[in-house]
């Protein structure tokens, strides 16, 4: 087994990543090879990683993209320093390029409001109905991540207490709440979700073929629903998650609790969402305040 694959059974077996995480990282990993001409990454310098990254910058790559490759090439030597015996790493001092910071893009809650009462389908299409009102209105209620979401088994929800077992980044369990709404549409979906269910799967949320939803399943229903639901722009499930610590935060100004329902391992992560609530507030305070009016 070479030092690539120690590392990549690491992340798997001992950090316990997501398939898709440790997928990433192996790219990550293969394209410092092709950046370095093929040349054994226990002999890279830190000269040659500087010249990985001139190139990534010469392909016109964000510089979110460059930060994320520099951040998987220095976890993997860190790693192969502490075991695998490498005399040092060559990532150190190096810092990634930096990134103009963008917010993320939230729904207003009636968007929202107008997103999740959507309710025009069909008599033979009530099953699936059912199943993706409970989707979306858990993402909004609990600001659960897409693969948090598709991972919930039926004994994750207790539908009695009004909270739900979330498994996280790096296999990290939190709870969180389940609102009203979003409990009342699992409730209606759970005996449409029988007959479906022709395998046994302890997966909460299924396909038609009674298999667990995938991620790009539900990615697909979530815009469909948007433009049904006559948005007329493009909705994906992280903007759910978005509008939900937004909302909160307005409402609360709780920033810690936030933090543990969103389950972020730094508050800095979180901070985002104060940003989001400035502008909240500055808009209201323009369209408000006498002296903050602009002349038309």
């Amino acid at each position: 087994m070479n030092a690539v694959e120690h590392y990549l059974q690491h992340l798997a077996a001992e950090r316990r990543l997501s398939p898709h995480t440790v997928a990433a990282y192996q790219r990550d990993l293969a394209n410092l090879t092709r950046l370095v001409s093929g040349k054994p990454l226990a002999e890279l310098s830190v000269i040659d990683i500087r010249g990985a990254i001139v190139k990534l910058r010469s392909q016109s790559l964000a510089a979110t993209s460059v930060a994320r490759q520099l951040s998987s090439w220095r976890g993997f030597y860190t790693f192969a320093c502490r075991r695998l015996g490498y005399a040092s790493n060559p990532c150190s001092g190096l810092r990634p390029p930096k990134a103009a910071k963008s917010l993320p893009q939230v729904l207003s809650p009636d968007t929202c409001t107008q997103l999740l009462d959507r309710g025009n389908a069909s008599a033979t299409d009530d099953a699936l109905l059912a199943r993706d009102r409970a989707m979306f209105e858990l993402f909004y209620s609990s600001g659960l991540r897409l693969a948090e979401l598709t991972g919930l088994d039926l004994n994750d929800v207790n539908l009695q207490s009004g909270e739900a077992q979330v498994t996280g980044k790096g296999r990290k369990t939190r709870i969180v709440p389940v609102g009203r709404q979003a409990l009342d549409a699992v409730k209606a979906w759970l005996p449409q979700r029988q007959p479906l269910a022709r395998d046994i799967t302890a997966a909460l949320f299924i396909s038609q073929r009674g298999t667990r939803l995938t991620p790009r399943s539900v990615q697909l229903r979530l815009n469909r629903w948007a433009l049904q639901a006559g948005l007329g722009q493009h909705v994906h499930p992280h903007m759910l998650r978005h509008a939900f610590a937004t909302h909160v935060l307005q409402s609360s100004g709780d920033l810690r609790a936030v933090q543990e329902m969103l389950g972020h391992a730094s508050i800095s992560t979180t901070q985002v969402y104060t940003h989001l609530d400035w502008q909240h507030l500055a808009k209201v305070y323009d369209q408000a305040h006498p002296r903050a009016r602009k002349k038309s």
